[in-house]
C-alpha cells in the first residue's frame, strides 16, 4: 500500500497512514491524540528523535495510525472506514500504556494510548459468542435464569420454552407478589432462587433487596447503598447477580457502586462512579445497569478520564478506562459483541457510539450519531450489524462494521425516524426488530434494511421481553396493560392481555422479566410475580 510518513503534532512520533487518507484525522498510536494527515502526496518530513521518542525500544519505527474520521458515501449512507495498527505500532503502545499504569494518570487528561488486545474470536468463550443473530458475548451465568438486566445475553431474550401461546382473559396466574421495595424504577434479576431489586426507602436510604423466588417472602435488605431521590426520584438501575462467586452488584443513582454479598447482603466492596472514577452525571442521574462479564464488572461512569470503566468484581479494583472515549454519560446499558471479529463493548452517548476493547479499554471504532435530550435503549446485535434507537424524535440508525483483510469497516446501512423508542428498548428477533415507537406504535422492522413490516398501537408506550416464539409488552401507563403478542414479521397477532392490579401513580418504566417458567412486573413499591406454564 502507498503510504505517506509525518510527525505527530502532540508527541512527535512518525506516524505512518495511507495516502488515500490525505486530509482526514488519524489516531496517533504513541499519544492516542487524533492528527491530520498532510494533503500533500510526498511524505512530511519527520521530526528530530521523533521514532526514538516513540517507540521506546530503538530508532526507525513506524506505527500505521488509526484512521478516525474519512467519511465517504456509501450506498447513500455516511460510512467511515478505520485501518487497524499494524504489530510494531501495538507494541510501542502497549509498553507506552503499561509506563503511563506505572507513572499515574491526571484526571485533566481526555487520552490514553492505545494497547494491544489479547482478544480474539479464537480466544474467547464460545456459546453465546461469535456475532451470530441475538448474540451478546455474555460471559458471567448464562446457566442463570435472568442475571442481569436485559437477561442472560444481554438483549431482552428469554431462552425458555413450554409456556402458555394464549393467555387466558383474566391474564396468566398470579403466584405472589412482595411489598416493601421502595421507590423505584429497577427492574429484577432473578438466579439461584432469589429475585433482587433495588428501591429508595421512606428512611432516605437507597437499598437492594432479595426476595424469595419460590414465595415472595424477603430475605434481605441490604444497609444503605446510596441517598435518596433525584431526577424522578428513585433507582434506576438493576442489580446483576454472580451466582458463581456469591456476589451482586448495584449502582444507586447517584453513582455509588457496590457488591454484596447475596446470601445476606452484607457489603464486601465500594466505589463511587464520581469520586474514584472522575465521572459526572447526567441530567437524570445514573441509570445504567452493570455488565457483570467474565471476571469483571463494567459500568459507564463518563466524564474525563472515560465513559467506561471495568473493575475486578472480586476487588473492585480498576482494571481500565476508556480514556479514548472521554464524553458526558447517558443512559445506555453497555453490551458485549464481536463486532468486526473483535471482543468488544457497545456504548453510546449523545454524540458517539462507540467500540471499545474488552481487555484493554481502547478505542476499537467510534461512528459520529447525534442523540438529543436523553439517549437510553441498548444496542442490538444482528451479525455485523449494530443497530441504535432513541427518543425525542432522533429514530434510529443501522451501521455495518466488518474486518476486512485486518482492517475496519464502518457505513452506515440506513437511517429514518420510522422506529423511534424512548426507554423501554427493542429485542432483536432472527433479523427483525420489535419495540415501541413514538411514532406510530409498536413495530416490527427488518434489521437489515429498515423497512417497517407493521405496526400497531397494541397498549400502548412501553417496554418489551422476547420468550418463546413470543413478545410480552408492558404499558407504561394508566392501568399497565401487559399483552401476549406473537413475535412474527407477518402481522401484529395478540394471545392475550390484562391489567395489572394495584397499579402506582407512577410510570411503569420496569422491563418486564421472564424467569424459570414466571413473569415479573416491579411497579415502584410492589413486584408482582405470574405463572406462565400454567393457566
Amino acid at each position: 500500500m502507498n503510504t505517506t510518513d509525518f510527525p505527530c503534532s502532540s508527541c512527535g512520533a512518525t506516524v505512518s497512514a495511507e495516502t488515500k487518507y490525505a486530509g482526514c484525522q488519524v489516531i496517533c498510536p504513541s499519544c492516542g491524540v487524533a492528527v491530520g494527515v498532510p494533503k500533500t502526496a510526498a511524505a512530511a518530513p519527520a521530526a528530530p528523535n521523533a521514532t526514538a521518542g516513540a517507540s521506546g525500544s530503538g530508532g526507525g519505527m513506524k506505527m500505521l495510525a488509526i484512521v478516525v474520521g474519512a467519511a465517504v458515501v456509501v450506498g447513500g449512507g455516511l460510512g467511515a472506514m478505520f485501518a487497524l495498527k499494524n504489530r510494531a505500532g501495538e507494541d510501542a503502545a502497549k509498553q507506552s500504556e503499561n509506563q503511563s499504569n506505572s507513572q499515574g494518570t491526571s484526571q485533566s487528561e481526555t487520552g490514553t494510548k492505545p494497547s494491544q488486545s489479547s482478544s480474539s474470536p479464537s480466544a474467547v468463550d464460545s456459546g453465546t459468542m461469535g456475532g451470530t443473530p441475538g448474540a451478546s458475548g455474555f460471559k458471567g451465568n448464562s446457566s442463570a435464569a435472568w442475571p442481569q438486566f436485559r437477561g442472560p445475553n444481554r438483549d431482552a431474550k428469554s431462552t425458555e420454552t413450554g409456556l402458555l401461546k394464549q393467555w387466558p382473559s383474566s391474564g396468566p396466574r398470579l403466584l405472589w407478589k412482595a411489598e416493601g421495595l421502595g421507590r423505584g424504577y429497577s427492574s429484577v434479576s432473578v438466579a439461584g432462587g432469589m429475585v433482587v431489586t433495588m428501591g429508595d426507602m421512606s428512611d432516605r436510604s437507597s437499598k437492594v433487596h432479595a426476595i424469595d423466588e419460590a414465595s415472595g417472602k424477603m430475605l434481605w435488605s441490604s444497609s444503605q447503598v446510596g441517598k435518596t431521590g433525584g431526577q424522578y426520584d428513585g433507582t434506576k438501575s438493576t442489580p446483576a447477580i454472580d451466582v458463581a462467586n456469591g456476589k451482586l452488584y448495584a449502582l444507586g443513582q447517584f453513582g455509588d457502586f457496590v457488591c454484596l454479598n447475596t446470601s445476606d447482603g452484607s457489603e464486601v466492596w465500594r466505589k463511587n462512579l464520581e469520586s474514584d472514577f472522575g465521572g459526572k452525571g447526567s441530567r437524570w442521574n445514573y441509570a445504567e445497569s452493570p455488565l457483570l462479564d467474565g471476571d469483571r464488572v463494567v459500568v459507564s461512569p463518563g466524564g474525563r478520564q472515560g465513559v467506561v470503566v471495568a473493575v475486578d468484581k472480586g476487588s473492585g479494583s480498576k482494571l481500565w478506562q476508556s480514556r479514548q472515549f472521554a464524553e458526558e454519560v447517558q443512559y445506555v446499558s453497555t453490551v458485549p459483541s464481536m463486532l468486526g471479529g473483535r471482543r468488544t463493548y457497545v456504548q453510546m452517548t449523545q454524540k458517539t457510539l462507540a467500540g471499545i476493547d474488552a481487555q484493554s479499554g481502547s478505542l476499537v471504532w467510534r461512528i459520529p450519531r447525534a442523540g438529543k435530550t436523553a439517549v437510553i435503549p441498548s444496542p442490538v446485535i444482528y451479525n455485523d450489524i449494530v443497530f441504535v434507537t432513541s427518543g425525542y424524535n432522533v429514530g434510529c440508525n443501522a451501521f455495518q462494521i466488518a474486518n476486512q483483510g485486518g482492517r475496519l469497516t464502518t457505513r452506515q446501512l440506513y437511517a429514518n425516524k420510522d422506529l423511534v423508542n424512548h426507554h423501554g428498548g427493542v429485542v432483536l428477533v432472527d433479523k427483525y426488530v420489535y419495540g415501541h415507537s413514538d411514532r406510530g406504535g409498536w413495530k416490527c422492522m427488518d434489521i437489515t434494511n429498515g423497512r417497517v413490516m407493521w405496526q400497531n398501537q397494541g397498549v400502548g408506550k412501553g417496554s418489551v421481553v422476547y420468550v418463546d416464539g413470543h413478545l410480552i409488552c408492558r404499558s407504561e401507563t394508566g392501568s399497565g396493560k401487559i399483552a401476549l403478542v406473537e413475535a412474527s414479521p407477518s402481522a401484529y397477532r395478540e394471545k392475550g392481555r390484562f391489567n395489572q392490579p394495584d397499579r402506582s401513580n407512577r410510570n411503569c418504566w420496569a422491563h418486564p422479566v421472564v424467569a424459570n417458567g414466571k413473569l415479573f412486573l416491579r411497579d415502584g413499591d410492589l413486584l408482582l410475580c405470574y405463572d406462565l406454564k400454567n393457566s
